[in-house]
């Protein structure tokens, strides 16, 4: 008798033809992150509008720096916004703790903690980098006033700071001058890298910066879509860059080592694509997605900055959302 057999291509297609609705239709993994709702507790008087910065100190307490009502529009304005613009938030119960900044900042964006609780904060409006007190007492101020450059004692743009532990210190610079620069812990300028680019070491609007345990400078390299990784002398690492990765907007360094970013998309990424937040390990692996674009709990409309607290959880500054919400990682499996 003769047995008739399908040929092995048509076999082939037959299969993937039954495996792909089931691989497309197959959840992915659940996140590792969700979302600590009705956090933060404020009073409805306390307006924080547009957030932009975020950090954790050692204590345990949450900094937000904020717009207070004012938003983002060139060319800026040149009176300070009025109302405070840093919020200090009890991590636990999302409580306001204290708010300072009231009369002194134009157009808030960047927010860092140092290791001896210290806040860093730029003001794209004011073209300056400044170092505060957690009470709000000014301790440092680096460019002038209102005076955009790109030489060692002006910034045009200042996007963020990264603070390693002998106090010296990291800033990307940022909308325009696209470099990285290096300060000691007084304010001296150092070094710098960087330039208009899309090469090893180039950058595309430099936005978030952050130091990994390993002194390994990593910066959000927005509009090229990816994370650039250095050695503390600016030399080229790695990049990052994936889908899942996006364009990074902020970054920040867990106490175990990983690092978080916050994807705040641009266009013309579709809206469902944009704004989620990402877990990396070490190597640049991608171990977690969570959040995702929208006005519900957990989502973002503009990610824009991002902060670990030394208990592991995730802070996320959202812009156009107009709030800072909180994540923990979910409890381990069975």
């Amino acid at each position: 008798m003769h047995s008739r057999l399908m040929p092995k291509p048509l076999l082939l297609a037959l299969l993937l033809a039954l495996l792909t609705p089931w691989a497309q239709a197959a959840d992915p993994a659940p996140p590792r992150h969700v979302v600590v709702t009705n956090w933060p507790a404020l009073p409805a008087s306390h307006i924080l509008g547009q957030c932009t910065g975020v950090g954790v100190d050692s204590r345990n307490r949450v900094f937000v720096f904020h717009r207070s009502g004012r938003t983002w529009s060139t060319p800026f304005p040149t009176e300070p916004v009025t109302a405070p613009t840093v919020s200090v938030l009890d991590a636990a119960t999302g409580k306001l703790l204290s708010s300072w900044g009231a009369g002194e900042f134009i157009m808030p964006h960047g927010l860092t903690l140092d290791r001896a609780d210290n806040v860093w904060l730029t003001d794209v409006g004011r073209q300056q980098v400044f170092k505060y007190t957690p009470e709000g007492k000014l301790l440092l101020t680096l460019g002038e006033r209102g005076v955009a450059g790109a030489d060692a004692t002006h910034f045009n743009l200042p996007t963020d700071v990264a603070v390693l532990k002998d106090g010296s210190f990291y800033v990307s610079d940022g909308y325009r001058n696209t470099r990285v620069i290096k300060f000691t812990a007084e304010g001296r300028y150092d070094f710098e890298w960087g330039g208009k680019g899309a090469g090893p070491g180039q950058f595309n609007l430099p936005h978030g910066v952050a130091v990994d345990p390993a002194g390994r400078v990593i910066v959000c390299d927005r509009s090229n879509a990816r994370l650039q990784v250095f050695d503390p002398k600016g030399k080229f690492v790695a990049e990052w860059k994936s889908p899942q990765i996006g364009r990074p907007y902020g970054v920040s360094v867990g106490p175990d080592g990983h690092i978080y970013a916050i994807d705040g998309g641009d266009a013309p990424l579709k809206q469902p694509d944009r704004s989620k937040a990402v877990e990396l390990d070490a190597e640049g692996r991608v171990v977690d997605r969570f959040g995702g674009y929208g006005t519900g709990p957990g989502q973002f409309q503009l990610g824009h900055d991002i902060a670990v607290g030394p208990d592991g959880a995730v802070y996320v500054a959202d812009a156009s959302g107009h709030r800072v919400q909180k994540f923990v990682r979910t409890p381990p499996g069975p």
